[in-house]
């Protein structure tokens, strides 16, 4: 090698061995040795695994792009020209040649690695872009045997293809920004919104729940407004919990109040349940009970057991009073029974009869004990009224016509009726007055019957 070429200055010699002696043994070849100094491209100790994993690839063929010249310097052909990239003293040639190869095979399968990175869009385009310039900056003066300018071609496009990835991503950063801002406002409103209208606090409550779980899944917006969206759902939160707890401490209050008046109803119903008065009793119960509803809900554990007390209360009177109404139809009952036996026994005797007279004492006696034995079942009411009637109007009839025929006073005896008539109105009156109403209603239809009466006979008077 010439003492001047700068080459022979400027070049490490890797594995450098002294020369053999003509003549003498050789002795043992020394193994290529690493590459000195830096690994082309730098340290990169955050790689990814599969950046790290050993790849399966055809050795390059380093014959193609370099050569080795006599006294050991390796050089590398490009499209600029040779460059001298080691000396290799270790042995034959076509060895070094191998070496400096396979250091271009590591340096092309990192960027191999590169490039499947950016394809799979799981990697961060802007650290793949810094580890693909670094590759980029160490090429003209790494010390490899290759196809350099192809690998430069591949590392010029993949910078390329990081720069638009790199503008993608910022354009998806910020779409996700957008959007995001988007729906966390939109969750913050909503939020607001059931924090100053909702009442259905239970599905309001579950609502809120939801919010904030879907919140949690929205990422990619800035800091910033994310705090201040968050501020927003976070005030909306406190708001409604400060309205739902102070309704639950009103209806608390309310439901204490509701407990303390049907305590009240209760005592009042325990005061009520002996009474046998039945009809005012019965509706003082119902008023309780009206009472009772409007009261509202007490707590929750206790209006149940306060509900059962006062309903057993209510029960018990109830009971007592269906008893004292059984025990009445079956006096009323006997009662019909009573009234319909006089009907069979007086309608044969007044009929038989043997004049006007012995027919209007019979009817007399039917009377005093129709009106002394009470009253009778409603169903059986219509029918023993109408028997008696019937008895009352017949011997009515027969006593208009003898009158007529026989009274020379009729005058005198119209005046009569008109006094029956005043006696049995001012009865009737009176029987009303005491609740007899059924007396009251007897008594004017004979009040009318006798002004029939009386009717017929001023009607005799004036036709005579």
């Amino acid at each position: 090698m010439a003492e001047n070429d700068p080459i022979a200055e400027t070049t490490p010699i890797e594995n450098a061995a002294p020369k053999p002696t003509p003549g003498a043994r050789p002795g043992p070849k020394p193994h290529p040795g690493p590459h000195p100094g830096p690994r082309p491209g730098g340290p990169r100790p955050h790689a990814p695994a599969a950046a790290q994993a050993p790849r399966v690839h055809p050795a390059s063929d380093p014959s193609k792009h370099g050569r080795v010249d006599a006294d050991g310097t390796v050089y590398v052909i490009t499209s600029a020209g040779e460059r001298a990239v080691g000396s290799w003293q270790a042995g034959e040639g076509a060895e070094g040649l191998a070496h400096y190869g396979r250091k271009y095979d590591e340096l092309a399968t990192e960027v191999e690695v590169l490039e499947e990175r950016l394809a799979s869009g799981t990697s961060d385009p802007k650290k793949v872009r810094a580890a693909a310039q670094q590759v980029a900056d160490t090429l003209p003066t790494a010390a490899v045997v290759g196809d350099l300018d192809g690998l430069a071609a591949r590392v010029g496009a993949l910078l390329t293809g990081a720069d638009t990835a790199i503008v993608t991503a910022q354009a998806d950063r910020e779409k996700s920004r957008s959007e995001g801002i988007a729906r966390k406002e939109a969750l913050a409103a909503e939020a607001e919104t059931i924090a100053a209208d909702a009442t259905q606090w239970k599905t309001a409550g579950d609502r809120m729940r939801a919010l904030l779980d879907e919140w949690k899944t929205i990422k990619g917006v800035d800091r910033k407004t994310d705090d201040a969206l968050w501020k927003r759902y976070s005030k909306a939160r406190d708001a409604f919990n400060k309205r739902r707890g102070a309704h639950f401490a009103e209806l608390d209050r309310e439901r204490a109040g509701a407990k303390a008046r049907k305590e009240e109803l209760i005592a009042e119903a325990e005061k009520l349940k002996n009474d046998t008065a039945w009809g005012e009793t019965s509706a003082k119960f119902r008023d309780l009970l009206a009472k009772w509803k409007a009261a509202g809900r007490a707590p929750r554990d206790t209006d149940d057991a306060l509900w059962a007390r006062f309903k057993g209360i209510q029960d018990e009177f109830f009971s007592a009073r269906n008893a004292a109404a059984d025990e009445r139809d079956a006096e009323f009952t006997e009662n019909g029974k009573a009234k319909q036996a006089l009907l069979d026994e007086y309608t044969p005797r007044i009929e038989s009869a043997a004049n006007l007279a012995a027919q209007k004492s019979a009817l007399r006696e039917l009377q005093d004990k129709w009106e002394a034995i009470g009253k009778v079942p409603r169903d059986q009411m219509g029918s023993l009224e109408a028997g008696i009637r019937a008895l009352e109007k017949k011997i009515k009839a027969a006593d208009d016509t003898q009158w007529r025929r026989t009274d020379p006073e009729a005058t005198a005896r119209a005046a009569q009726f008109r006094d029956r008539v005043a006696q049995f109105e001012d009865q009737a009156e009176k029987a009303e007055k005491a609740g007899k109403t059924k007396d009251a209603v007897r008594l004017r239809e004979q009040a009318s019957q006798w002004r029939e009466w009386a009717d017929a006979a001023e009607g005799a008077v004036e036709n005579r």
